[in-house]
């Protein structure tokens, strides 16, 4: 599995303009919607703010992974947003995180799920490729970075 099978690059903002936790999971969400994969976006958030309660998706070095499963999607679906800033995310080191990968798949699909969450999350172990996405100004930029990794 690759992480560009969930992901595409009309999912990847750039420049996320939310200052907070919850702002920019519906601003992630709101992509999906925008680009036509998603089209009630309240029941997602919810899912995915009722996840956050049990624990912080906030892994730690910069990077948050929030997620759920939800009955209206057919299809696992990614979103990647970059914050300049930093985003306070109640983060497992306390930092802010500047990489946001909000994953959302359907509920029928636990192991796929799982795959998706493990294969993201060691992509974003190496701190050189944080580093890149982080310094990234454009989709392709960010495309072009997790294709590299993502071909190992």
């Amino acid at each position: 599995m690759k992480v560009m099978d969930f992901l595409s690059q009309e999912t990847i903002v750039v420049d996320l303009k939310s200052t907070d936790k919850k702002s920019a999971i519906i601003e992630l969400v709101e992509v999906l919607k925008s680009t036509k994969k998603l089209e009630k976006t309240d029941e997602v958030v919810n899912v995915i703010l009722e996840r956050e309660k049990l624990g912080s998706t906030g892994i730690g070095q910069g990077v948050a992974i929030p997620h759920g499963k939800t009955d209206v999607l057919t299809e696992q679906l990614g979103v990647l947003g970059i914050s300049r800033k930093g985003i306070e995310f109640n983060s497992l080191d306390g930092e802010p995180v500047n990489i946001i990968f909000l994953l959302v798949g359907p509920v029928e699909v636990v192991g796929q799920h799982l795959k998706a969450l493990s294969r993201i999350s060691r992509l974003f172990k190496d701190k050189f490729l944080r580093q890149a996405i982080k310094n990234a100004t454009t989709k392709e930029d960010v495309v072009k970075i997790i294709q590299q990794e993502d071909a190992y």
